[in-house]
């Protein structure tokens, strides 16, 4: 059965309003382990269904995988009733080694190679080659990807490009993403851009957002994605062999979310249920993503939506940091 559309928020400054909950598409460009064709149709299938309506990939994810998975679930959706947004900064060229495996992470052959390329040709460059693999006619939010060692030309290069294509509406909304919330505090600051997505850095376990980069996107109505709200899984399952961004997760920090996790379920709660729903608590977040390789996985975070989190537990959370 199919739900009506999430809540919305407004997307920053632009005319884009996203679902509450996004669904992040890494997962299903086989992060960590493959994810066979027909599960990560049913994960996009289920997300839809229980009323999601912004969608998230980059050609990074799976070397395509990821963007051409995406695109053929939603190629036969209404166009105008879903976001979908995808990044710019990596450009995927023929590999030397066909038949191995991808060594940044994702159970594919390494057929292609990751090219880093934030210059404006990169850019047009990049999103043409997306729509090839979206399938799609537009993209509606295009974000320059982890441009960390790149920051001085993405800064020069992709974003003038990006707001170009912004102002001509090849593109509806422009951002940056990445994991390092100082650089994104940098071009919320200097630039022009609609969103940022943010991994990682506004969760029950890292919170290095708050201090500077939130403040500054509410001031300057740049909306943000909270993406990573599970530290790359430990918030969802805290145990031995746990990942926390995007390696294995030290003694001390699965103590840490254990921790989480006994006061959480003092009230009832599941921790990823918290872990899911503590972005969506600061004014500067529009939606959170969660990335997902099962119809079971997605659907669970659809229902967790749903439950009532005491405003007591929130003050324990909060307690626990101070």
């Amino acid at each position: 059965m199919i739900t009506a559309p999430l809540p919305t928020r407004r997307l920053g400054r632009s005319q884009l309003r996203v679902t509450e909950l996004a669904f992040g598409g890494a997962a299903i460009g086989n992060l960590f382990t493959e994810v066979a064709e027909d599960a990560a149709r049913a994960a996009i299938d289920a997300a839809w269904d229980g009323g999601i309506r912004t969608f998230d990939t980059a050609p990074h994810y799976g070397l395509g995988l990821s963007e051409r998975r995406l695109g053929d679930a939603l190629r036969h959706r209404p166009r105008p009733e879903y976001v979908i947004s995808t990044k710019v900064g990596r450009l995927l060229q023929p590999g030397p080694a066909p038949h191995g495996r991808d060594p940044e992470g994702f159970a594919v052959p390494a057929a292609q190679v990751r090219v880093f390329d934030f210059s404006a040709d990169g850019v047009r460059r990049s999103l043409e080659a997306s729509l090839g693999r979206l399938g799609l006619d537009r993209i509606d939010i295009a974000l320059i990807h982890d441009p960390d060692e790149h920051g001085e030309q993405a800064l020069r290069e992709a974003y003038p490009a990006l707001e170009r294509l912004r102002a001509e509406g090849v593109v509806r909304a422009i951002g940056v993403g990445m994991n390092e919330a100082g650089m994104l505090t940098r071009f919320v600051a200097d630039t022009d851009i609609d969103v940022v997505l943010m991994a990682g850095r506004y969760t029950l376990l890292d919170q290095s957002a708050a201090d500077t980069l939130l403040p500054l996107a509410l001031e300057r109505d740049v909306a943000v994605l909270a993406g990573g709200v599970f530290n790359s899984g430990l918030l969802a399952a805290p145990a031995p062999g746990a990942y926390f961004d995007y390696r294995a997760a030290p003694d001390a920090l699965i103590r840490q979310a254990r921790e989480l996790e006994a006061a959480c379920g003092r009230y009832g709660v599941p921790l990823r249920a918290a872990a899911a729903r503590f972005p969506l608590r600061h004014p500067a977040v529009a939606s959170v993503l969660i990335g997902a390789r099962s119809a079971a996985e997605i659907r669970d975070a659809i229902t967790l939506r749903d439950l009532d989190i005491p405003a007591a537990l929130w003050d324990d959370l909060a307690a626990m940091r101070a």
